[in-house]
């Protein structure tokens, strides 16, 4: 792959409203049945974008807009690559071939931003998913499913999450293993993480991972849509712990609804988790050490309901804290009354200290609790 052609994946990757697949479909088209170049491509008029490609009025003038931003571009590409991170469009040898297996034309993404050992996309993987809020249970389990992975010799895919997600990458890293961070952001505002670990990356042992522009904030929605690159990278699913909302919920369904065999541990009697439900929508059910459980006695319907009747997870929580405190600043005791919660204040305290998205409000007695105004270092609510 040529550097020169770069800033023009760049700019086809991120036009504003436009899906992976409709990208794929235009590079297709451009690449395989034109034999241009994507550079060739963006010096055609107008009308031989419309003529040739089926483009229409709204489209080219999308395509002026992102044209116009390859100066720009270009200097990113520059940028990126004196840092030492590399750009992976989906057409080069080394693009992850699980992610279009998986993925495929339709949600693929069309350009990957990485930093570390490219050779990991290539190598056997498991994701190991779950709550940031996680029990000592779910914990365990990940670090066994961990352990065993890299005694396997295989990737473990993490989306850095508080969590399962920092467990199995942390987990994969004390057993000898490999890791993949899948990030919910920019590649180029990671800069904490890069410093954590950086003797990981540069030994081989950690490759980072953004499908998003390379300048992008954390934000919700890139962290749900960084969930189905997590699922995408690997062929081999397991769920540590689930809540009946938020992004590993969502993630498990969104799986099972494409075919994907995901494994689910095997909650104990009373766990106050969605793993059950899960399984009951067809998720393997799994031992505490990944092993699948051939029979198993089906809950009883009050089992089943007080599963159903779980309100929310931490996750769900600390979206429905988030939601109090738009546009004002709450005590802990406030935020119990806002938001329903059994907590006592001192304990909601010590966990409103621990979300990255907050921040306290100077010189208050009882201590008052904000959104960050930057949001840039929102906690992430889905795991």
């Amino acid at each position: 792959m040529q550097h020169s052609e770069l800033p023009y994946w760049i700019a086809l990757a991120h036009i504003p409203r436009w899906p992976a697949e409709k990208v794929n479909r235009l590079v297709i088209r451009i690449i395989h049945e034109k034999s241009l170049s994507l550079e060739d491509f963006f010096n055609l008029s107008d009308r031989q974008w419309q003529a040739g490609f089926e483009l229409g009025d709204g489209d080219v003038a999308e395509l002026q807009r992102a044209k116009k931003e390859l100066p720009n571009n270009s200097f990113l590409a520059e940028d990126l690559l004196a840092q030492g991170f590399t750009v992976i469009p989906i057409k080069s040898p080394l693009y992850s071939e699980a992610l279009k297996e998986n993925l495929k034309a339709k949600y693929a993404p069309p350009v990957l931003y990485v930093k570390g050992n490219t050779a990991l996309l290539k190598e056997p993987s498991v994701a190991i998913v779950g709550s940031r809020n996680a029990s000592e249970l779910a914990l365990r389990f990940t670090d066994t499913i961990a352990k065993k992975a890299a005694e396997a010799h295989k990737v473990v895919v993490s989306g850095f999450a508080k969590g399962v997600d920092r467990q199995a990458l942390d987990s994969a890293l004390a057993h000898n293993g490999k890791s993949i961070i899948a990030l919910p952001q920019g590649i180029m505002t990671f800069a904490s993480g890069f410093n954590a670990y950086y003797r990981h990356i540069l030994s081989g042992s950690v490759l980072v991972l953004s499908t998003f522009h390379p300048k992008a904030p954390w934000s919700v929605g890139l962290a749900m849509a960084r969930n189905p690159i997590i699922y995408g990278l690997t062929r081999e699913i397991y769920v540590a712990q689930s809540g009946p909302k938020g992004g590993t919920w969502e993630g498990v369904i969104d799986g099972l609804r494409k075919g994907r065999t995901i494994y689910v541990r095997s909650p104990e009697q009373g766990e106050g988790s969605a793993n059950r439900l899960l399984i009951g929508k067809g998720a393997v059910a799994v031992d505490n050490n990944g092993s699948p459980v051939i029979s198993q006695e089906k809950p009883s319907h009050e089992e089943h309901a007080a599963e159903e009747r779980v309100l929310y997870t931490v996750d769900d929580f600390d979206a429905r804290i988030l939601e109090a405190l738009k546009g004002k600043a709450l005590t802990a005791k406030q935020l119990i009354d806002s938001t329903g919660s059994d907590w006592t204040p001192q304990k909601l305290s010590k966990h409103l200290k621990g979300m990255q998205s907050l921040e306290t409000v100077a010189k208050t007695k009882p201590l008052k609790f904000k959104i960050k105004a930057d949001g840039c270092r929102q906690q992430a609510l889905f795991g």
